[in-house]
C-alpha cells in the first residue's frame, strides 16, 4: 500500500513543482507589505491626477454635551429655533450631510509629510501589537514550562482507541490557543500514537494536521487570533463611526464549527485516509528515537497546574460574580457585553495560562521562580521579532491606505454597483469566501489578508446591512482549509520530516495527497454550516446578530 502513496505523490509532482516554483517567488510578508505600500502610493497618484472622487451621505454625531456645557456656562439663556418655522427645536443627535471623498495623492508633498510625521504614531496606535504581546506572555510561560506538551500527551494517553482519532483532531483544533504547539508537539505525537496502536502513522499525522491547520480559525476558547482579528476590525469600524466589536463576536459560531469540523475530519480519516493507506509496513519505520518524558514529574506538574487554575478561577469569580464586583458594568451590573470583564478578557486568559504554567513548572521542576518566568516571557517575545516587524509595516499600510481615501472610494463605488445589481447578500458572501480561499495559497497568514480586505469589504457589506461579525465569520471559513495544502505554509517542511520517520521517501507530494480530501470536505461542510447559520439568522456570538 505504501506503493500507492508513492504513486500518488509522483502523479502530483508536476503541478506541485509548478506551485512550489511560483510560491518560492512570493516575498516575505513584511516585504510584501512594502510592495503593497508602493502600489497604493502609485495608484493614489494616478487616480488623484485623474480627479477620481465619490460622494456619499455621512452620518455625523452632534456634540450635544458641548452645547449644553456652553449654554450652562452662559447662564442657560441660549435657545435653538427651527429656521423654517421659527418654533423652538431640540438639538438633534445626528446630522446627515453629503461629503465628497477625493483620492489623495500619497506621492504629493502632503502625502510624503503624512508618511514621515505619522510613522511612529501609526505603529504606536496599532492595537494588535499590544494584544499579541499580552496574550503571548501567558502562553509563553505555559509553553516553556512544558504544560502544553504535557496536556496533549495526557489527552492522547487516556483516550479510548475508538475515540483516538476524534480526540487528536479536536485537540488539534484547540491547540491554536498555543500557536505553534499543535504543529510541533501534537502532529508528531499523533503519528506515534497511531503507530503504537497498529494504525498507519501517516493517517494520525494527517488527522492532527487537519485539526491544527485546516480548522485554525475557530476554537472553543478565545485565542490570540481572535483578539488580533477583533482589533483590526475595530480599527476599520472606528473610521466608519460604527460601534466596535467584542472579542466574542464569533464565539457561538466558533464553538459549533470546532465540533462539526472535528467530526468531519474524523470521518475523512476513517473513510478516506486510512482506507487509502491500508496496513502499515513496519519495514518503513526509520526508528527515530523519541524524547524521554519523566511521567512522574509530568503528573505532579499537571496536578499543581490544576490547583493553581482553581485558585485563579476563584479570584476571577470574586472579581466578577458578586454584585458590585469590579469587573461588572458599574451601571447595569452586566458581565457580558460592553463591560470591564469583556474588556479585560484577553488579559484574564493570558493570566490563566501564566498561572497554570507557573503551577506546572513548580510541580514538574521545569520552571522555578519569577526569574525563570521572566526569562520564558523574554524568549517568547524574542521569537515574535519577525511578527512585530511585519506589524510595523502593516500599521503603515493601514494608515496610508486610509489616508489616501482609496478604501472609501472603492467601498462606496462597489456598494453602488452591488445595490444596482440587487444581488442577495449571501451570494456576495460566498463570492468573498471563494476569493479568500484562492488567495490563501499565496498568502496563508490569518492576519495579513484581513488587514488588506477588512477596510474594503466591511463598508461594502455594511451598506447591504450585513454586520461586520458576519463578514468576519465568512473570513474564518475561508482562511483555514487551504493552510494544509499551500507550499508557503511554514510548517509544511516539518510535516514532511515527521512523515519521513515512517516512510523514507515521503515528500511534499505525500503530504499534499494526504490533505486534499480534508480540505475539500472541511470547506464544503463549513460553507454549508455558514450558509445555514446566516439564513437562519442565528447570532454569531453574544450580542452579535447577523445583520446590522
Amino acid at each position: 500500500m505504501s506503493e500507492t502513496v508513492a504513486t500518488a505523490s509522483t502523479g502530483n509532482s508536476k503541478w506541485l513543482d509548478w506551485v512550489e516554483r511560483v510560491g518560492n517567488k512570493v516575498p516575505n510578508p513584511t516585504i510584501m507589505f512594502v510592495y503593497l505600500i508602493a502600489v497604493v502610493a502609485l495608484l493614489s497618484a494616478i487616480l488623484s491626477f485623474a480627479g477620481i472622487s465619490v460622494t456619499d451621505e455621512v452620518v455625523t454625531p452632534v456634540p450635544k454635551d458641548e452645547f449644553s456645557q456652553i449654554n450652562e456656562h452662559l447662564g442657560g439663556t441660549w435657545s435653538i429655533y427651527d429656521s423654517v418655522t421659527g418654533e423652538p427645536a431640540e438639538v438633534p443627535d445626528f446630522i446627515v450631510k453629503e461629503v465628497t471623498f477625493p483620492v489623495r495623492n500619497l506621492l504629493s508633498v502632503e502625502g510624503v509629510r503624512f508618511f514621515f510625521a505619522s510613522f511612529v504614531d501609526n505603529f504606536a496606535g496599532f492595537g494588535v501589537v499590544a494584544v499579541v504581546l499580552v496574550s503571548m506572555a501567558g502562553v509563553g510561560v505555559a509553553e516553556h514550562a512544558g504544560l502544553m506538551g504535557a496536556l496533549i500527551r495526557k489527552m492522547v494517553k487516556v483516550a479510548p482507541a475508538r475515540w483516538l482519532t476524534f480526540i487528536l483532531v479536536f485537540v488539534g483544533v484547540l491547540s491554536s490557543v498555543a500557536t505553534d504547539a499543535g504543529y510541533l508537539i501534537l502532529v508528531p505525537l499523533a503519528a506515534a500514537a497511531f503507530y503504537s496502536v497498529g494504525r498507519h502513522p501517516l493517517a494520525g499525522l494527517a488527522a492532527a494536521f487537519a485539526g491544527v491547520g485546516a480548522v485554525f480559525g475557530v476554537n472553543l476558547l478565545i485565542t490570540p487570533s481572535d483578539s488580533m482579528l477583533t482589533e483590526i476590525t475595530n480599527s476599520v469600524l472606528t473610521q466608519l463611526n460604527m460601534a466596535p466589536l467584542e472579542v466574542t463576536q464569533n464565539f457561538f459560531f466558533s464553538i459549533v464549527s470546532s465540533i462539526v469540523l472535528a467530526i468531519v475530519a474524523t470521518v475523512v480519516t476513517a473513510k478516506v485516509t486510512m482506507k487509502r493507506l491500508g496496513v502499515y509496513d513496519h519495514a518503513d519505520y526509520q526508528g527515530v528515537e523519541e524524547e524521554q518524558i519523566d511521567e512522574a514529574a509530568e503528573a505532579k506538574g499537571l496536578k499543581y497546574s490544576g490547583w493553581y487554575l482553581l485558585g485563579f478561577a476563584v479570584i476571577i469569580a470574586l472579581l466578577t460574580a458578586i454584585p458590585g464586583a469590579p469587573l461588572r458594568d458599574p451601571e447595569t451590573g452586566n458581565i457580558i457585553g460592553n463591560t470591564p470583564f469583556m474588556a479585560s478578557l484577553v488579559f484574564v486568559i493570558s493570566l490563566a495560562f501564566m498561572v497554570c504554567g507557573l503551577g506546572y513548572g513548580k510541580g514538574a521542576g521545569t520552571l522555578q521562580g519569577g526569574n525563570e518566568a521572566v526569562t520564558a516571557i523574554a524568549k517568547t517575545f524574542g521569537s515574535l521579532g519577525g511578527l512585530l516587524l511585519m506589524f510595523l509595516m502593516i500599521a503603515q499600510f493601514i494608515a496610508l491606505f486610509n489616508w489616501s481615501n482609496l478604501p472609501t472610494v472603492a467601498a462606496i463605488s462597489a456598494a453602488e454597483l452591488l445595490q444596482q445589481a440587487n444581488v442577495p447578500a449571501i451570494v456576495l458572501l460566498l463570492g468573498f469566501i471563494v476569493v479568500i480561499l484562492v488567495l490563501d495559497l499565496i498568502l496563508p497568514g490569518l492576519v495579513p489578508k484581513w488587514v488588506i480586505f477588512a477596510p474594503v469589504f466591511i463598508p461594502i457589506f455594511a451598506s447591504l446591512n450585513v454586520a461586520p461579525q458576519t463578514l468576519l465569520a465568512a473570513y474564518r471559513v475561508a482562511d483555514s482549509p487551504l493552510n494544509v495544502l499551500t507550499p508557503l505554509m511554514v510548517y509544511l517542511p516539518f510535516m514532511v520530516t515527521v512523515a519521513q520517520r515512517y516512510k523514507k521517501d515521503a515528500g511534499i507530494g505525500t503530504i499534499i495527497a494526504l490533505m486534499v480530501p480534508y480540505t475539500l470536505w472541511i470547506t464544503l461542510a463549513w460553507v454549508v454550516l455558514f450558509v445555514a447559520w446566516f439564513l437562519l439568522g442565528i447570532p454569531w456570538g453574544p450580542g452579535a446578530p447577523v445583520n446590522i
